[in-house]
């Protein structure tokens, strides 16, 4: 080896020793959730986070429910907020309004959480920092370049943090500025719901306190940046986003009105399925066997985010049973905008004798049961207004005595109000061109500004073409 070579070997040694060290200097290292200490007298309704509801004696109840789909699904979502921005409605009490400024509730996962949670923290703000902090930018480009950069290598390699953490940091200087779920109480807009999966029972942890209580955590001190990381975090493409377990050592207990439903051998349904769900996070809340839960994309156990919707709707049901306040006492309309960005690429299989690649045929495995699950959840809303309605036409009835049947509470209490579900997805588009245009667009945090626009003028066609959008309208009119 001649000697300019013997110096580049050793220049290359040195360079990349000097990467090593550099790399040693920004190992990193896993934030770690506070836990609560203690659970003092628990107000019974914060365990479907009703304490947070502070949209006054609205008598509409509006409920958006924000599916995944990369940025697909985080533009697909905001030029929803744009339309019901842009739109001023009758409410069921008779006055002008902002459809906006009704919404109480909104659910989100992987793509969608991130609109959510931004639009729970920054209210109307988000309309002037959304596109061009978040939806407009390369984000899945400089997760990928920051992955490769040897800087960030050893940090890549510490315990418990990974390519999800490398991503909520980018998160945080693009669009949360290291916000916690107490910024997000503090601002006092709608409830947020943002769901993520986890690894190991395949159960869904959605970031509200009543789920963090069972695992004696503290949600208000969780950067929001995490929480859009697990929620968005792809298995194998991302690294889970691992958090600590304190289940255990805080006092935490069933609310007592849901203890009495699991005392009677046949609670109704509302409580069934509440129950079932409090069983599901009861899983998680030995520490002592359970230290750590690792939580990946929420599309995972929940890709729309209607399984959320649906315990939000049982269990006020369920409390309203138990004799227990909710908003369900005084809502008169409840409007569920299901906001599905799910894809359906258009295959050629049939027109070739060749087989699909594993690549297209995995595409479309993922692709399936998601729209067969949305139809399912949306026709699932409907049935139970249908069971309202038939529980309220018994209680009126002339032949219903409620002292002579007391048993019959899930009558006597039937709620008040009617839903309007409205699917807000590629399908309901009338133009097939742009139908077809936006069905191909990937599932990736990288789409061109053009597919962004589009995607946000999409969402208001369909909306304001929707007819149960206009039968929701139609409802406020007087008669």
């Amino acid at each position: 080896m001649s000697g300019v070579a013997r110096k580049l070997v050793l220049l290359a040694a040195v360079v990349l020793a000097a990467l090593f060290f550099v790399g040693l200097a920004r190992r990193g290292y896993r934030p770690i959730n506070p836990a609560l200490a203690r659970i003092e007298a628990l107000n019974e309704q914060r365990f479907e986070g009703m304490e947070r509801w502070s949209r006054g004696q609205h008598e509409d109840l509006v409920i958006l429910a924000f599916s995944g789909g990369g940025t697909r699904a985080a533009a697909f979502s905001y030029g929803v907020l744009e339309a019901l921005r842009d739109l001023e409605v009758t409410t069921a009490g008779g006055h002008k309004a902002r459809l906006l400024d009704e919404v109480d509730v909104i659910t989100g996962v992987s793509g969608g959480s991130f609109t959510a949670l931004g639009y729970g923290l920054y209210g109307d703000r988000l309309f002037t920092l959304f596109e061009s902090s978040f939806l407009k930018r390369d984000v899945q480009g400089t997760i990928v370049r920051r992955t490769l950069n040897p800087r960030n290598w050893a940090a890549l390699w510490s315990a418990g943090w990974g390519r999800s953490e490398l991503a909520a940091q980018l998160y945080d200087e693009i669009l949360f500025h290291d916000a916690t779920f107490a910024d997000l109480e503090r601002a006092g807009g709608p409830v947020i719901a943002v769901g993520a999966t986890e690894l190991t029972s395949g159960a869904r942890i959605v970031f509200l306190p009543q789920n963090f209580d069972v695992m004696c955590a503290d949600l208000t001190g969780i950067k929001l940046s995490r929480a859009a990381a697990a929620s968005s975090a792809v298995p194998v493409v991302l690294s889970p986003v691992t958090i600590n377990n304190y289940g255990g050592h805080c006092g935490y207990h069933v609310p007592a009105w849901l203890q009495g439903f699991a005392q009677q051998p046949n609670p109704p349904r509302p409580a069934a399925r509440i129950l079932k769900r409090l069983q599901e996070l009861e899983q998680l809340d030995d520490a002592a066997e359970d230290r750590y839960f690792h939580l990946v994309d929420g599309a995972v156990s929940d890709n729309l985010g209607l399984r959320g919707v649906l315990d939000f709707l049982e269990a006020f049901e369920a409390l309203r049973l138990a004799g227990q306040p909710t908003p369900l006492d005084h809502v008169k309309r409840i409007i569920i905008f299901v906001v599905n960005s799910a894809s359906s690429p258009s295959f050629d299989w049939n027109e070739r004798e060749n087989s699909p690649s594993a690549l297209s045929i995995l595409v479309k495995a993922a692709g399936v049961p998601v729209d067969r699950y949305a139809s399912e959840s949306i026709e699932l809303l409907r049935d139970i207004d249908a069971r309202w309605s038939a529980q309220r036409a018994i209680r009126d009835s002339a032949a219903f005595d409620k002292q002579r049947d007391p048993a019959v509470g899930w009558v006597a209490n039937a709620v008040n109000a009617d839903i309007y579900a409205i699917e807000v997805s590629f399908r309901m588009l009338s133009d097939k061109q742009e139908r077809d245009y936006l069905n191909q667009l990937p599932t990736s945090f990288a789409l061109p500004g053009e597919a962004v626009d589009r995607l946000r003028a999409a969402a208001r066609k369909i909306i304001l073409a929707s007819p149960d959008f206009r039968e929701m309208l139609q409802s406020s009119q007087p008669h």
